[in-house]
């Protein structure tokens, strides 16, 4: 971007046609940049998720059956829980009219709101754990973003595991 800034320099007039053309090109490039920030946020939950999933299966199933499955999307809406009991037992000690870790325990109690009204209604999107070819791919994965792309997730609802 040096040219942007040399050519800025030399200008004079706000309202000349370099100057507007020079704006809107910065312009562009920072939406672009905040639309990759967006994605790469994305990616990284998604990453975070199915990396969870890939520590807690068991290494010599080929497939999970729907119960097994049912099971690990359960400890998968349950991992907060030890957290949220520290955190109330740290606000019960003091007796303090204030909470300590407010925020904390607000992002939690929202996200898991959220994700089981999801799996109760429309699904909780995750890699088909039920499909041998995706479990595999599972299996193989390093945890590296850039191999997202080879997973198929599926919306997996308490309704078809039951």
């Amino acid at each position: 971007m040096p040219k942007i800034k040399q050519s800025l320099d030399k200008l004079k007039h706000p309202n000349s046609r370099k100057t507007i053309s020079l704006a809107k090109k910065m312009l562009k490039n920072e939406k672009k940049n905040h639309n990759k920030l967006g994605t790469h946020i994305k990616n990284n939950l998604i990453g975070e998720k199915i990396m969870w999933f890939k520590e807690r299966i068991p290494g010599e199933c080929l497939v999970l059956t729907k119960e097994q499955t049912l099971t690990l999307i359960e400890t998968y809406l349950s991992r907060f829980d030890e957290e949220l009991e520290q955190i109330s037992l740290k606000n019960s000690i003091g007796h303090r009219k204030s909470r300590q870790h407010a925020s904390r325990e607000d992002i939690i109690k929202i996200t898991k709101e959220r994700e089981l009204e999801e799996f109760n209604t429309c699904g909780l999107e995750m890699p088909d754990l039920m499909d041998q070819h995706q479990m595999e791919v599972l299996k193989n994965w390093n945890g590296e973003l850039r191999f997202l792309q080879h997973f198929k997730l599926k919306r997996i609802s308490r309704k078809s595991l039951v």
